[in-house]
């Protein structure tokens, strides 16, 4: 699972701390699960007035997104794990509800609850600090 920071980062300011992800999802050495709301909001982000600075090309970004991504149906019900990021918890309950090994997340509000997270088996890391499958 892929947060749309992580998303950002890697469509977007093509920042170097992804490309270990970006690499592994291309080679298809991992398979990225993503839902309506969290396509929905990276399309908003690209959109958004704060980040023309960076001229993003949303058609391409969001075909690039669709290309790498598994869309399933969108989680019925929260899980265990509450994030204090409301916007944040689809991604902890698709995670779960999909049984997803890795969350990757720059999210503070994320990162905090991965020590519980990982007692349900599910992994919150940075992207950076991930060594792969």
């Amino acid at each position: 699972m892929v947060d749309t920071n992580v998303a950002l980062d890697w469509l977007l300011f093509r920042n170097p701390r992804v490309d270990n992800l970006i690499q592994a999802l291309w080679a298809g050495r991992l398979r990225w699960i993503t839902c309506a709301p969290m396509r929905d909001e990276l399309g908003h982000m690209l959109a958004h007035r704060r980040l023309q600075a960076w001229s993003p090309d949303v058609g391409a970004a969001m075909a690039e997104f669709d290309a790498l991504s598994t869309l399933v149906p969108a989680p019925a019900q929260r899980r265990a794990l509450r994030c204090t990021d409301a916007d944040d918890q689809v991604f902890l309950d698709l995670s779960l509800a999909q049984g997803a090994r890795w969350l990757f997340t720059q999210d503070r509000a994320l990162l905090k609850l991965a020590r519980r997270a990982q007692r349900m088996g599910l992994v919150i890391v940075a992207p950076q600090d991930w060594s792969g499958p």
